[in-house]
């Protein structure tokens, strides 16, 4: 285990910060720290070979941590093709998590669902099927009629779900992305980076139920039906590479062959995507390439572990005066293979006390983590919420209970 050294006290604190508020009903994974860590994602080192000489454009991340290992012209704004359902499939199992959509809803297909052209898994004018069963056929058969269909049971509309698209795109930092469409049908307009793809299916792989659904080769709709569709997986690295479990194919005339693959082993996922392919064969065998790399490269590291109880935060004149912190998850760094565990440490910069009122996303402080002397990743801590500060009625009840007790 990798210990922290003489700060722990500060440590402590610091970590507390950032999970203690009840906002955080269920376990989170390493990668959803994000939302609460200003993470600068950079090259682990820069003598990196071109993984993806082919390609238009490409970038390889840690999972977790989101350390970029490889890039290249990964912030040009292109045509993304179907990897922009990565972005439909996000705000679907956002909408099932936040208990506004159920796996078992029926989904009606409308006129203009139906009417999808390009890749499709043939929805009639009226037909129903289960957000299960849509989701099924959006995330291996790449069906740009599920992808309207889904679209318009949650917002009402395509255009209205578009809007979410983009404002999703906005909250995760995807600074060079515009969507039109649900599906990535060739539209004006419309357009996304290998780095903002990188960034919504890092979203997505905290979300592990669809993992089924793009990790799957084969499957069937409709299967006790007059019509049975069977459906094979456009990504074909979910059979025949080792650990690959999705994300998303994506291909037009203009775009080219797209891919954001991940794949997961020895506790280390990553994610590799590439945009502007000159053909599957190339586009599968360069983010194959990048896949290796990582893994053959290097390794993840837990620097903070789960189920530590990392003490007591007192929040000084705040409406909750102190809460017990345990981690859920462990947080992990990734470095190169043959790293000695014992040389990497962590100390935290931040003020021993928390002041009430503290505003949501305000920086408290700084997790860096050292290999050796050497910095190599810092997080600024912010606030996940806003703490309010108590006022005197709050501050006599307090002080009441505190005397009988």
């Amino acid at each position: 285990m990798i210990t922290g050294g003489t700060k722990l006290k500060k440590i402590v604190l610091m970590l507390c910060a950032l999970l203690m508020l009840p906002l955080f009903t269920q376990p989170i994974s390493a990668s959803q720290m994000d939302m609460y860590l200003d993470i600068p994602s950079r090259e682990v080192s820069a003598a990196v070979p071109d993984l993806a000489p082919n390609a238009t454009s490409a970038i390889l991340m840690d999972a977790d941590s989101g350390t970029i290992l490889f890039e290249k012209n990964s912030h040009a704004a292109l045509p993304p093709a179907s990897i922009t359902k990565i972005m439909t499939m996000l705000l679907v199992v956002e909408a099932i998590d936040s208990n506004k959509l159920a796996m078992t809803d029926l989904v009606r297909t409308s006129e203009n669902a139906a009417k999808m052209g390009g890749s499709q898994i043939f929805l009639e004018v009226g037909e129903e099927m289960t957000v299960e069963e849509m989701l099924k056929g959006v995330a291996m058969a790449s069906g740009n009629d599920a992808s309207v269909a889904l679209a318009e049971k949650i917002a009402g509309t395509e255009a209205a779900f578009v809007e979410l698209m983009n404002k999703r795109a906005k909250e995760l930092g995807m600074e060079n992305t515009n969507f039109m469409n649900s599906n990535g049908l060739p539209e004006a307009n419309h357009y996304s980076s290998a780095y903002d793809i990188a960034l919504v299916s890092r979203e997505l792989m905290k979300h592990e139920t669809i993992l089924k659904f793009t990790g799957k080769y084969q499957d069937y709709l409709r299967k006790n039906s007059e019509k049975p569709f069977w459906l094979v997986n456009t990504n074909k690295l979910v059979r025949f590479y080792p650990g690959a479990d999705g994300i998303k194919t994506g291909y037009t005339s203009e775009a080219k062959f797209c891919l954001s693959a991940t794949a997961a082993r020895d506790g280390m996922r990553v994610i590799a995507v590439i945009m502007g392919a000159p053909s599957t064969k190339v586009r599968n065998a360069e983010v194959s390439q990048m896949l290796d790399f990582a893994f053959n490269t290097y390794k993840s590291f837990v620097v903070v572990p789960e189920n530590t109880e990392l003490g007591t935060l007192n929040i000084e004149r705040g409406k909750e005066s102190k809460v017990t912190i345990v981690t859920t998850v462990p947080i992990s760094v990734v470095l190169p293979r043959g790293t000695v565990e014992s040389d990497i440490h962590y100390e935290v910069d931040m003020d021993d006390t928390i002041h009430a009122p503290v505003a949501e996303k305000q920086p408290i402080g700084k997790l860096i983590v050292y290999h050796k002397d050497s910095i190599i990743k810092e997080y600024e801590i912010v606030s996940p919420q806003s703490i309010q500060k108590s006022n005197w009625f709050d501050l006599l009840k307090r002080s009441t209970k505190s005397l009988f007790n």
